[in-house]
């Protein structure tokens, strides 16, 4: 390599493409729009949701009902999977759940449904028991400890809009 090859064949600026200068330019007659068309004309614009004049997918999907963003994500766990998993005199935390893999993905609270048998006698703790569940873990001799939320609905909802203006 020699030094005056060091920019050779390098342009600093490149020269703008100009439109609409005829034949010799380069973009001629149609000035790189084609042929007729929707998107040859000026002033062309349309919706991104434009799917060719067939009813937009967005019109086609029905929209039912009241979806509450800022509702909690409640995990739900049957008092027979906690019979299953657990030995007779366990802890079940949501960490031991975890563990277990009886609560998996990201949630809000946990809640023990009262679905199937228990025999075993458990220390439970979760967000929240419905009563046949409370029924049959104080009937097997076991504890219920009600767990308090992380954060409060208020700061649930700062957090959700904090990540929408994202």
């Amino acid at each position: 390599m020699q030094l005056n090859d060091v920019h050779r064949g390098i342009q600093k600026k490149r020269p703008r493409k100009r439109i609409g200068r005829g034949s010799g330019s380069g973009h001629g007659k149609t000035s790189g729009r084609g042929h007729n068309g929707h998107k040859s004309r000026s002033g062309y614009s349309r919706k991104p949701t434009f799917q060719g004049g067939a009813m937009p997918m967005i019109r086609r999907i029905p929209k039912r009902g009241f979806n509450n963003r800022w509702a909690l994500t409640v995990f739900a766990v049957n008092v027979a999977r906690l019979n299953e998993a657990f030995n007779d005199g366990d802890e079940v935390t949501l960490e031991a759940l975890a563990a277990k893999d009886l609560a998996k993905g990201t949630f809000d609270e946990v809640k023990i449904l009262g679905d199937g048998e228990l025999t075993k006698k458990l220390t439970v703790s979760a967000h929240r028991f419905s009563k046949s569940a409370e029924e049959k873990i104080t009937a097997a001799g076991g504890t219920i400890n009600k767990l308090v939320a992380k954060r409060t609905p208020d700061e649930r909802v700062a957090a959700l809009k904090a990540e929408a203006k994202k």
